[in-house]
């Protein structure tokens, strides 16, 4: 009798100790598939490629957003082409494969979409800027702004077809200095340079050329964009923040290209970067580098 007691006692204990094992089993097996679960976060995005076509002046913080972007969607690969809008409209007219665009003004935007080539319903104002005449700390220049601008020894201007080339001639067009015209894009160097007493004016391809030929010292002063000035504060002097009375809005548009060769994946990843950019968090990352986020009609 105490035997059979015995081994009742033996065979219980042998079960517990068995659900007990199989309780830490299975307590195992939901940690490893929540680990494996955020191990392969991402990992159920096809890899794709997005080609974005952006503004020089959007290089900086655009590769910030790039990063942010990647932490979550890590199979996506965002190659940027960063130069002037009017270049960067020329290369998607003449067939370079682009999934986005993103100019620095709208009248590139205006014709890409009178091209039939910007994906409808997906273009939007991303942010605003403003243009300032900058300086060297060191340069003495006795320029206070657009003003007198006449009086520095050489200004460094960019070409009508970029933005900032045309908010600033459409600036000194306002200010009584160029003639009134249509298009302040069509008035060329050797116009300003006249109307600005001969003045010696290099004249540069994108924004980021002015910027580094006003830092190397080249050129005395030029026209850039307050975001352009990010990260050069101690070398950098702003004359003068050129008011939107002057050249109107300064507003950046983005919108997907229509893009043939470009599969559904490529699609939905590129519409997926839009409405990130388009996010509150990358408005916070727009202001750190000196964007305005209002671009409402002023």
């Amino acid at each position: 009798m105490k035997k059979r007691i015995l081994a009742a006692m033996m065979a219980a204990v042998m079960v517990f100790s068995m659900a007990g094992c199989g309780s830490k089993a299975d307590e195992k097996t939901d940690d490893t598939a929540k680990t494996e679960a955020t191990d392969n976060k991402g990992s159920d995005e096809e890899e794709t490629e997005i080609q974005v076509f952006i503004a020089a002046s959007l290089k900086n913080v655009m590769d910030e957003l790039a990063t942010q972007y990647n932490e979550e969607h890590p199979n996506v690969k965002i190659t940027y082409n960063a130069d002037s809008s009017g270049t960067l409209l020329t290369q998607i007219e003449e067939g370079y494969e682009c999934d986005i665009f993103f100019s620095a003004a709208q009248k590139q935007m205006d014709q890409l979409e009178s091209d039939g080539l910007v994906v409808d319903g997906t273009r939007a104002n991303v942010v605003n800027n403003q243009v300032v005449v900058v300086t060297r700390k060191d340069s003495g220049t006795k320029v206070t702004g657009l003003d007198n601008l006449s009086e520095a020894e050489s200004f460094a201007l960019a070409g009508g077809s970029v933005p900032v080339g045309k908010y600033t001639r459409t600036a000194l067009m306002n200010m009584g200095v160029l003639p009134k015209v249509d298009d302040p894009s069509a008035i060329t160097t050797e116009e300003v340079s006249e109307a600005l007493d001969g003045l010696e004016i290099s004249e540069q391809d994108n924004v980021s050329k002015v910027l580094s030929a006003v830092v190397e010292g080249s050129c005395e002063v030029g026209t850039t964009y307050y975001s352009d000035t990010y990260g050069f504060e101690d070398e950098l002097d702003i004359l003068q923040t050129v008011g939107y009375d002057l050249t109107g809005n300064v507003i950046y548009p983005i919108a997907r290209v229509v893009n043939d060769e470009a599969d559904d994946a490529q699609n939905t990843a590129a519409d997926d970067f839009i409405q990130f950019v388009l996010s509150d968090n990358a408005k916070k990352v727009f202001e750190s580098y000196y964007f305005d986020t209002n671009v409402e009609e002023r």
